[in-house]
């Protein structure tokens, strides 16, 4: 059955594959080493190379850094300002520590210039695409210089761009001036540290391109799949301010690239060593930076894009800028009109106070008569704040729904908003006439309404039980209002993840209690039969390792589940962070393995349903205060009945064979662990594996063999799916987002590099 999954749990939970520290000599350069043209560094996973290479049609030589198995994504160059003319270069570590290169006449074309002397100089070539110079006498644990800080046009995971705010130091990519020639080009692309932070595409010193601002988890107007393939981070203090990003999944290659046309495309490697471009940006031509003016709104599904905001006329014929109709005059009856679900203006002129509520906000800003406009934005995760703008309004972009896009309220004048008056007299007529009307139909249909509610509730209910069932189990209705209100509102400040089926929402009810939130996305690819699958299976599953699922919501098209909140996330928060990793112990972790495996074993075999989970992953292992494991997220759970017990899974060893399986255990461990132990569970889960399922054994046994060191255990045989020191599988990983569309994630194929 699902013994696959436990394998890699097992190497996500007790292993941590510190790529930068499985070294082998071809991966270094010592003191008084060199590399000549002809030879490379290889990282030790084989990850990345470095040596010399002609880009294109060109003949000239550089110094640079690329994927092994696509040589032509060139991620990092050195002289790209001084080429080689002849395959005579020569790099070097002198014995002071710095990194110098030769060219063909022994002239120094680029160096490290690492200020000071080292004692015990050596470079390296990591898996990260980093290539990193340290003392290993002096500072082993520090670099004395590193490529990542020296950005050419590619942003891999864990690189930075934006400001060191103490030296005035910024980090920013640079396009190729060619596809033949990697000196700097005519484009860049950098973090405005101004405000709330933005990522900008710059000719020179004019603006091409801009995101939306980062509102916690993201950048306004970018496609809201980054947070499904790759997470966003920014990090902002007194001494930096910083863009970088970390892969969803260590089975997902990815780059960032600024391409010689001004456009940042996001590329994952397929399974054919080739690139899929993720998206790339401009995204359209509402995307251009400034495309339709002052004061008016760009929407790519219009024929004519630009359109005056509502309130506001074009200037002249000849002019995309828009005017006011009636300007302000700072009287009452002055209000606002709302825009849904846009790129918000540029912070040319404004002002953020993050002690002000909506309500406060919207009456902070008419009470300043300069105060053009106003957003309720989420300036980091969980904080919101309001931000005012002052002046004209400048390049709003409506986007779709794929996209991460705010409502901004945009200041009119009474006239503009069609008070005047003769008008509110009216309006004051028509509001009684309405009025009593209303109170007459109101309570005509309050005990309708009332019994509808209650048919409506058992109509639910019903339709959450399995049928031939006698032991139903009811799942408890929650009115949507407390959840609206428990999540404030559905706050992206309250986001706390997101899958296939939609956003994952934390919410404190009025009793106090925390909970989570699992909304159902209405262009979600999962539908409500997944929805009442999940509904069923949770409220009929019981275990100490399985999320407790306490009710659901449903109105209209609104489906939601609300489970118990679990407040030490999931299980790839503390894996995947170098940390949060040092929080878990080796007895934490085998803990966590066997109550993963308890829970597996209950759904497969001790429950009254044999369940197959089918989306087993670390962020879908989530836990609780005490870091009992709980296994969530059933929206794909199959109900298998008798001998159908196959199905397909895909994973990769690496060193067993070669008799080295304790190279890839978390170094943090090394003190604490019981080597026999890591080896056991090693073992076990390559077991799990096996290409012939019959092969593999049964989560009974799985759980005996991991708790029982008399266990005989067999000789695995090859795993289903075997990589050796090649690329993981990528698309099969990114297959499982969603797609902009709703349905499955669609790669354009755009350009290859």
């Amino acid at each position: 059955m699902e013994t696959a999954p436990v394998f890699t749990l097992i190497c996500f939970v007790v292993l941590v594959f510190s790529h930068s520290e499985l070294s082998e000599e071809a991966d270094v350069l010592g003191v008084e080493g060199s590399i000549s043209d002809g030879e490379t560094l290889i990282s030790s996973l084989e990850t990345f190379e470095l040596g010399f290479f002609s880009p294109g049609k060109s003949r000239n030589r550089y110094l640079g850094i690329w994927y092994k198995n696509s040589p032509e994504a060139v991620v990092w160059v050195a002289n790209g300002n001084n080429p080689i003319a002849e395959q005579k270069g020569v790099l070097t570590l002198s014995d002071t520590g710095n990194l110098v290169l030769f060219n063909q006449t022994n002239s120094v074309i680029w160096s490290s210039n690492v200020s000071g002397t080292a004692q015990d100089p050596v470079a390296r070539l990591l898996d990260t695409g980093n290539f990193v110079l340290k003392d290993n006498k002096s500072m082993p644990e520090s670099y004395l210089w590193q490529s990542f800080d020296h950005p050419s046009d590619t942003l891999l995971p864990g690189m930075k761009i934006g400001w060191n705010l103490k030296t005035g130091e910024e980090r920013y990519l640079t396009s190729w001036k060619s596809a033949d020639d990697p000196s700097p080009g005519n484009f860049t692309y950098r973090l405005d540290k101004n405000g709330l932070p933005q990522l900008f595409i710059d000719r020179g010193s004019v603006k091409i391109y801009r995101t939306g601002p980062w509102n916690g988890i993201g950048f306004g107007a970018v496609p809201a799949v980054q947070n499904l393939v790759f997470k966003p981070i920014v990090i902002s203090n007194e001494n930096e301010v910083y863009h970088t990003y970390e892969a969803a999944s260590e089975a997902i290659t990815m780059r960032l690239w600024l391409n010689q046309s001004g456009y940042v495309q996001r590329l994952i490697l397929n399974q054919r060593s080739s690139w899929d471009v993720l998206y790339s940006a401009p995204f359209d031509k509402c995307g251009s930076y400034g495309s339709c003016g002052v004061n008016s709104i760009c929407s790519s599904r219009r024929a004519d894009a630009c359109e005056c905001i509502k309130g506001f006329i074009s200037k002249s014929q000849e002019s995309k800028n828009c005017i006011r109709e009636s300007s302000l005059d700072c009287q009452k009856g002055e209000g606002f009109t709302r825009l849904v679900g846009v790129k918000v203006p540029d912070l040319l002129k404004f002002q953020l106070n993050e002690s002000l509520n909506p309500t406060r906000c919207e009456a902070e800003c008419l009470k300043d008569c300069s105060c053009t406009a106003y957003a309720n934005m989420n300036v980091s995760e969980g904080r919101t704040g309001c931000l005012m703008w002052f002046g004209d309004l400048f390049d709003i972009t409506e986007v779709a729904d794929m996209y991460r896009g705010e409502d901004v309220f945009v200041r009119l004048s009474a006239s503009g908003l069609g008070l005047t008056n003769e008008s509110k007299k009216k309006n004051r007529v028509a509001i009684i006439l309405v009025s009593i009307i209303s109170s007459a139909i109101v309570l005509g249909l309050i005990s309708f309404i009332i019994w509808k509610k209650s048919k409506k509730r058992d109509v639910v209910l019903h339709s959450t039980r399995m049928e031939g069932e006698e032991d139903e189990r009811e799942v408890p209705l929650f009115d949507f209002s407390t959840i609206e209100i428990a999540t404030k509102y559905f706050s992206f400040g309250n986001v706390i993840g997101e899958g296939g089926f939609g956003p994952v929402y934390k919410g404190n009810l009025p009793t106090g209690q925390e909970i989570a939130v699992k909304r159902l996305s209405k262009d979600s690819c999962q539908g409500v039969e997944q929805f009442r699958n999940e509904v069923v299976l949770i409220a009929k599953l019981q275990h100490r390792n399985l999320v407790g699922l306490l009710g659901c919501c449903i109105q209209g098209d609104e489906r939601m589940l609300i489970y118990e909140f679990m407040p030490n996330k999931s299980l790839d928060y503390f894996i995947f962070d170098h940390k949060s990793r040092a929080l878990l112990s080796w007895k934490n972790r085998v803990d966590i393995v066997l109550g993963i495996a308890r829970g597996l074993l209950y759904l497969h075999q001790d429950s009254k349903l044999q369940i197959i989970h089918r989306d087993l992953k670390a962020s879908n292992i989530l836990l609780d205060r005490n870091l009992i494991p709980k296994i969530s997220d059933f929206g794909l759970a199959r109900i298998f009945g008798g001998n159908d017990e196959e199905t397909k899974t895909t994973r990769a060893w690496l060193l067993w064979n070669e008799d080295r399986g304790l190279e890839v255990m978390d170094r943090i461990l090394e003190e604490t662990c019981l080597r026999s132990e890591v080896l056991r569970f090693i073992h076990v889960g390559l077991l799990c594996v096996q290409e012939c399922p019959e092969d593999r054994p049964p989560m009974s046994s799985v759980l005996l063999k991991l708790t029982n060191e008399e266990a005989t255990l067999p000789q695995p045989k090859r795993p289903g799916f075997f990589i050796q020191r090649e690329p993981f599988n990528n698309f099969s990983a990114i297959k499982m987002a969603t797609a902009f569309t709703g349905k499955e994630l669609t790669i354009s194929m755009l350009q290859g590099r």
